[in-house]
């Protein structure tokens, strides 16, 4: 077999087992021969560059990352930096006998690392292979090579063009005087053709120009053909090889919670013949087979179906690890597995059978599985123990802040403030638990009545590695010492469910549960996934629970609540209650550009005697498609059962309301009955701007067209960006938009549809406020008279404004960015929403009116000093708001 490989980066390595270190370091290398395929698991690199040589015939021949993917080698490299080679049997520096055994013999050199040697190895392996089919194909990342038996002599070989379909750029070789003897290979372009009795072997990268792309059953295909010429005095054969290759995108699709690949089971351009017979069908991950047993442990599912052979393999499942990412501040994750397809099928006697093998690493989109925060503090022992988690691997803790200090890992250990992390092998995830005494100075002490409550305002500096992407995690507790500690309720939210957590206390599990309405008896436990471990009990309950009520509904949110109380169960008096509020993201309207509208109307707790079947829209003939107890379901279009349209700036506003009819709302106040009224407004904005092709025929009309004069306003517009590049921003239907502490705002002020370049907008104030109000109080100041406010003139950065597809004249706008931290006076202000607003000049150059008219900052000490300064024309200055703006 002749030909060879090499590359001088870190992705390549064969199966190995180890023979010499020349600095006598350790490396724990481990090789496994997987059929056709050998896999070799090198280990942690720790940072060091891996440069790899082929020794073949006493000659050293180092390798390239092009000449890799024509040879049959590939690799991968895990977010911990192991480094897992694969490659085929038949690559280019294996030596053979008698096509059963195979070796090949590697130098590895690693090095760069300044904090560590220089390692050198010299590995071979063998494996030993005999179960040959007529064919066989493997589809690796970067290559696909089939291996064909020979049914022709030792003669001579001719390779011809690919089949039809490719991208060939070879020539005829039956047109070239001179014939190569089989034992050569030949690697015209990118295509590896090579002959030994009594295997003829085809090998193409993925990325070659001779293959191309094939929809079977479908899914889409990577496919390559050529033709070889076999010829001998006056007799010649032909051969035809095939390889074709499943493509990622269009073969495998995600759920929040599995992954689901298909592989076509016919794959028509491998099969020639009428009769073909599926013989087996393995699953495996990372080169591996795995029995009925193991993949039933892991979950993972195998189907065959007459069109498809389908994987199905739960996001988290042992074999593949988790990837820690952040994005606007929040913890996401991605999830890898490389899993493997492998088939044996049968055509007629002249086709033979059909040996065929897929690795295919697979990564998830990012995923929103936020970390908890549980707290595990006993009050008796007094020290806190929260645990934060679950963090993939990659995620390491940088410092820990309190209200009063900033302290690395290193300054915890000293304080007595132990950090642990726990680690969880088979799911590659970690979590960490912090432990600080009840004494130490950042822990806060209140007493009063002879109970201690001790609180603990906790936040997490973390970072991805290697990235060095940084995030927070944050917890707030408080533990109380009592001399009978009566029972404890605490609870939290994600996006499905309340989930609460019941400490017995002093005299342990003594007392009557009510969850809602309903009291927690054993089958009702069961239904909320009841968990007890003697000093404490948790369950679950979803929102769309009966025993949860809505407390509010927003455009995409419903506030719901869960009540619960412990009663004693001999007395009937209360011990404990507990209520628990949580936003769950659910749109309430949807709009479709058919002009369809949909909405949903839910029962709220201040209208317990609401019937929701009786709901309907302005027009009372539009009444639900769906009711029950707790929802009405609304089906629509914009010109029916009432709904009127407004136009605003941009965008024109549809807009219905649900309500009770007329007659059912008289009966209530016949009644006397108290119940607020129910109404909930409808609302779909639409673009204007857009352009839709329509056909009209057009009528003379009787008069000619005319215009009347008017006077016109020039219009300004503040938005808020989602980041500095000012090219998104939020809609109208985004407000409240939801930001955090560690985050800046980005405001852009355009003056709107002018097309003057002489004019120019200048933000002569800005503030904020708590209310929609401008003029209400407490008040921050931005901008004081063009200018950042003197007082604190690093909260707030003017952004200079460069011309680009979308900003036509720089003049037009103002961009300026302000820090989270200049609305932090108090705690209580963090958790309410602001609006900002700004007095907008519009200023002429062929007529300047002096003021912030003149320049950024100008006349900056007249103005700190309060001296007068020239006020714009009234007619110049505009008025703009923003908001509401939610601080966390």
């Amino acid at each position: 077999m002749g030909g060879f490989i090499g590359f001088g980066w870190f992705v390549l390595l064969i199966a190995v087992v180890i023979v010499a270190a020349q600095k006598k370091l350790s490396r724990n290398i481990g090789t496994q021969c997987l059929g056709n395929v050998m896999r070799v698991d090198i280990g942690p690199l720790g940072g060091k560059i891996l440069e790899v040589a082929a020794v073949m015939n006493n000659a050293t021949v180092f390798l390239t990352p092009s000449m890799a993917s024509q040879c049959g080698l590939s690799v991968t490299v895990c977010q911990f930096g192991n480094a897992r080679i694969y490659a085929s049997l038949q690559n280019c520096f294996a030596q053979t006998v008698d096509y059963t055994a195979f070796t090949t013999t590697l130098k590895l050199h690693l090095h760069g690392n300044q904090m560590g040697e220089d390692e050198l190895y010299q590995v071979s392996e063998t494996c030993l292979y005999t179960t040959w089919a007529s064919r066989d194909i493997i589809c690796e990342r970067n290559y696909m090579e089939v291996s064909m038996k020979r049914a022709a002599p030792d003669d001579y070989v001719l390779p011809k063009h690919p089949a039809k379909g490719a991208n060939s750029r070879f020539g005829d070789p039956r047109q070239d005087a001179e014939k190569r003897p089989v034992e050569a290979g030949s690697g015209m372009n990118t295509l590896i053709i090579t002959t030994r009795a009594p295997r003829l072997l085809l090998r193409s990268p993925k990325t070659s120009p001779e293959t191309y792309t094939q929809i079977v059953a479908g899914v889409p295909m990577t496919v390559v053909k050529t033709s070889t010429l076999f010829e001998k005095k006056w007799l010649a054969t032909e051969i035809d090889a095939a390889a074709a290759c499943p493509i990622l995108e269009g073969s495998v699709f995600f759920t929040a919670y599995s992954i689901s690949w298909f592989l076509p089971r016919h794959i028509d351009p491998l099969i020639s013949s009428g009769h073909y017979q599926l013989l087996e069908v393995h699953m495996g991950v990372d080169g591996q087979k795995l029995d009925a047993a193991e993949m039933a442990a892991r979950q993972y599912s195998l189907t065959v179906s007459d069109m498809h052979i389908i994987v199905e393999i739960p996001i988290g499942a042992v074999g593949g690890y988790f990837k820690s990412h952040v994005q606007d501040g929040q913890y996401l994750t991605s999830y890898t597995i490389e899993p493997m397809i492998e088939m044996l099928w049968t055509e007629d006697s002249t086709h033979g059978d059909t040996r065929y093998k897929v690795l295919l690493p697979i990564t998830t989109p990012l995923l929103s599985r936020p970390p908890q925060v549980i707290d595990n503090t006993i009050p008796e022992e007094r020290v806190f123990k929260v645990l934060f988690g679950p963090f993939s691997s990659d995620v390491a803790l940088i410092n820990i802040t309190f209200p009063s200090e900033v302290l690395s890992e290193a300054d915890c250990k000293v304080r007595g403030i132990n950090v642990l992390e726990q680690m969880y092998p088979e799911s590659s995830s970690k979590v960490l638990t912090v432990e600080v005494p009840f004494t130490d100075q950042v822990v806060l002490q209140m007493t009063e009545m002879g109970i201690t409550v001790y609180i603990l305002d906790i936040t997490l500096g973390l970072v991805v590695l290697p990235e060095l992407a940084p995030f927070t995690h944050t917890a707030y507790l408080e533990a109380k010492l009592v001399e009978n500690v009566p029972p404890s309720i605490s609870g939290a939210c994600d996006y499905q469910n309340f989930y609460v957590l019941v400490k017995y206390g002093t005299h342990g599990f003594n007392f009557q549960t009510t969850v809602g309405k309903q009291i927690l008896t054993p089958s009702l436990a069961q239904q909320y996934s009841f968990m007890e471990n003697g000093t404490h009990f948790s369950f679950a309950v979803p929102f769309s629970s009966p025993d949860v009520v809505f407390e509010s509904v927003q455009s995409s949110t419903i506030r719901s609540r869960l009540d619960v109380v412990l009663k004693n169960p001999e007395t009937s008096k209360t011990i404990k209650e507990f209520s628990m509020s949580c936003n769950n993201i659910s749109p309430l309207t949807e709009c479709f550009p058919n002009g369809t509208m949909t909405a949903w109307a839910v029962k709220l707790e201040s209208v317990p005697s609401l019937n929701p079947s009786q709901l309907t829209l302005k027009d009372p003939t539009c009444g639900p498609v769906f009711s029950d107890d707790h929802y009405a379901y609304f089906v629509f279009t914009a010109n029916s059962c009432g709904t009127t349209r407004k136009f605003l700036p941009n965008m024109m506003l549809y807009e219905n309301e649900i309500s009770l009819p007329d007659e059912l709302e008289r009966k209530k106040q016949d009644s006397k009955n108290e119940e607020p009224e129910f109404e909930l407004k409808v609302s779909c904005y639409y673009d204007i701007n857009k352009t839709h092709a329509v056909a009209f025929h057009a009528r003379p009309r009787r008069s000619q067209p005319y215009a009347e004069n008017a006077k016109g306003e020039l219009q300004v517009e503040i938005r808020l960006a989602s980041d500095d590049s000012y090219s998104a921003f939020h809609r109208v239907e985004d407000y409240p938009v939801a930001k955090y502490l560690l985050q800046s705002l980005y405001f852009e002020v355009e003056l709107m549809r002018s097309t003057n370049s002489k004019l120019s907008v200048e933000l002569e104030n800005c503030w904020a406020t708590l209310d929609e109000d401008r003029t209400s109080q407490p008040r921050w100041n931005l901008i004081i008279n063009g200018c950042a406010n003197p007082v604190d003139p690093y909260q707030l950065i003017l952004h200079p404004v460069w011309r680009d597809d979308r900003v036509q004249y720089p003049s037009h706008f103002k961009r300026f960015e302000v820090s989270m931290f200049a609305f932090s006076e108090d705690k209580e202000t963090l958790s309410r929403q602001v609006y900002v607003h700004c007095d907008v000049v519009i200023c002429d150059a062929r007529n300047p009116q002096g003021g912030v008219c003149t320049g950024p900052c100008s006349n900056q000490e007249n103005k700190l000093k309060g001296q007068r300064r020239a006020v714009p024309h009234k007619d110049s200055v505009k008025h703009v708001s923003s908001g509401p703006i939610n601080l966390s």
